[in-house]
């Protein structure tokens, strides 16, 4: 690349993407007096963060000293290492050792504040916490952040069916990206660009030293004298990424927002030698087929079974989400579609949680990604399963709901499994019989909360080349970068703690650069 560039515009660090790992480490090279440009390539912030429940995993933080929560950072390297084996070491321990200062130093910062949500690790093994690890922002109140708001992107509910903001302050996703937001625009050093697409990376002499966008002003070459950060999000709504990597599932069931998390990022670091890895990978999810043909996020069920194309039962229906997706994959032929199986007790609703939660039931059975059903002969023949084994598998389940002992799969047996679960059902909180009609089935799919593979990166969150080594003035965060929990999802939270974490590792990486320049 020639040395002559004739630039558009000058920082010191481009930042592409504007999810909750982009926005970190916007907000802490711009807090360091680094004058920095958010590169969105959408009309709104956030991309999937500002869908996301916003739990953060961030072990043995300040915010669960407040809330007298016990954690210590030995214990979460004793449960990642009891989960994760030898993945990763050198990364997740710079996580789990920086996790807690990063929670520090942010709080300083009048708009970031966060809170502790009990919510279990994922895994039961050595370490780990029934009440889990997470943290999340509190509500941001309208007032606070002003305009800034119309540039967050709306929650699911709102943005997938094309309408604005909700009254009230901003929750959850919303709030995280708004309150990193806020910070990062206090400083006076940060600047956006929306609607601004990178296309490719600048090189001169080795180093990574600026991007190609296009934008409402056409093409653009943008200099970055310290550094670039890739948090531009995965590849999740790109089919044909997903197929040449071997990645399960479909763009169409993603929760990716429209127009984003297409590789852009991943495709634009290779080109200039960086290399990628876990690109099978994502963070899996059951997804609830909605009548448009995209799914909803479903977790957290509380009653009902699920069954495969033959009418068995699978799984522990109360498995944490990723592991779900899992034994989803495993057996795609006959598990996607699957069908969840419900009975009336629930007033016609799905006894769990769908995000988004807009379509109704009434509208779910005039699409037909629901069926109702006086008997299960009936919905056996609505479905296309075996009526003699759909009947099987809930007389079955419902002596384990009477016994209180699930002599399958063990649901009910594990803290996770009991979260959702309401007391007063049965022995057994977590198995509630089938029995009380008409019945009901949700077609059911494999969907994701993003791809996890991405650019090999350092503990810094550099990015590698095949031979191991970094490029000069390059960082991937969030799923931009490969995941350090490899084909494992710890806790709540995990890719938005560690995304905001690395980001932030990546911009105090950069200090003697700064210093020499």
């Amino acid at each position: 690349m020639s040395n002559n560039q004739v630039w558009d515009g000058e920082v010191d660090v481009v930042v592409v993407g504007s999810g909750a790992g982009a926005m970190a480490g916007a907000y802490s090279a711009a807090k360091r007096g680094l004058k920095t440009v958010v590169v969105e390539k959408t009309k709104l912030l956030g991309g999937a963060s500002a869908y996301a429940g916003a739990s953060c995993w961030l072990p043995a933080s300040q915010v669960q000293e407040r809330f007298s929560v016990q954690d210590s950072s030995e214990e979460a390297k004793t449960y990642l290492t009891s989960v994760l084996g030898d993945h990763e070491i050198e990364r997740r321990e710079a996580f789990i050792n920086t996790a807690p200062n990063f929670v520090a130093e942010f709080e300083q910062d009048p708009a970031i504040e966060f809170k502790f949500i009990p919510f279990p690790d994922y895994f039961a093994a050595p370490g780990r916490k029934d009440v889990g690890r997470s943290v999340m922002p509190e509500d941001l109140p309208r007032e606070q952040i002003g305009e800034l708001a119309d540039i967050v992107r709306p929650r699911v509910e709102e943005d997938r069916y094309g309408k604005g903001h909700e009254d009230g302050p901003l929750t959850a996703g919303q709030a995280l990206i708004g309150r990193l937001l806020l910070a990062y625009t206090n400083t006076g050093n940060g600047t956006i660009q929306l609607e601004t697409a990178l296309t490719e990376l600048i090189v001169e002499n080795d180093k990574v030293v600026g991007i190609v966008v296009e934008g409402p002003d056409g093409t653009r070459r943008l200099r970055a004298q310290v550094a670039v950060i890739l948090g531009a999000g995965g590849f999740e709504a790109n089919n044909d990424m997903r197929q040449s990597f071997g990645a399960p599932g479909s763009a169409a069931w993603t929760m990716a927002p429209d127009g984003a998390n297409v590789g852009t990022g991943i495709r634009a670091a290779e080109a200039v030698g960086g290399v990628v890895e876990l690109m099978d990978e994502a963070w899996w999810a059951p997804g609830t087929v909605q009548p448009s043909g995209q799914t909803a996020f479903a977790l957290g069920f509380r009653g009902g079974i699920w069954v495969d194309a033959n009418g068995e039962r699978f799984a522990n229906e109360s498995l944490p989400y990723d592991q779900m997706g899992r034994v989803l994959a495993q057996a795609a032929e006959e598990r996607i579609p699957s069908w969840f199986i419900f009975d009336s007790r629930f007033g016609g609703d799905l006894p769990g949680i769908q995000r988004p939660m807009n379509t109704t039931p009434e509208e779910h059975l005039a699409a037909g990604t629901w069926v109702k059903a006086d008997s299960l002969a009936d919905l056996a023949g609505l479905t296309g399963l075996p009526a003699d084994a759909l009947a099987a598998s809930v007389e079955r389940f419902n002596g384990f709901a009477a016994t209180g002992v699930d002599a399958d799969f063990h649901r009910g047996e594990d803290a996770y499994d009991l979260f959702f679960a309401d007391p007063s059902h049965g022995p057994n909180p977590a198995l509630v019989a089938l029995e009380q009609g008409p019945y009901y089935a949700a077609r059911m799919v494999l969907a994701d909360l993003g791809t996890k593979g991405g650019l090999r990166v350092d503990k810094d969150a550099r990015v590698l080349t095949k031979d191991g080594e970094a490029i000069e003035g390059l960082y991937a965060v969030g799923n931009t970068s490969a995941s350090f929990s490899g084909r494992f999802y710890p806790g709540p939270g995990t890719p938005l703690g560690s995304a905001m974490v690395f980001a932030y590792r990546a911009v105090k990486s950069m200090q003697p650069a700064i210093v020499a320049g």
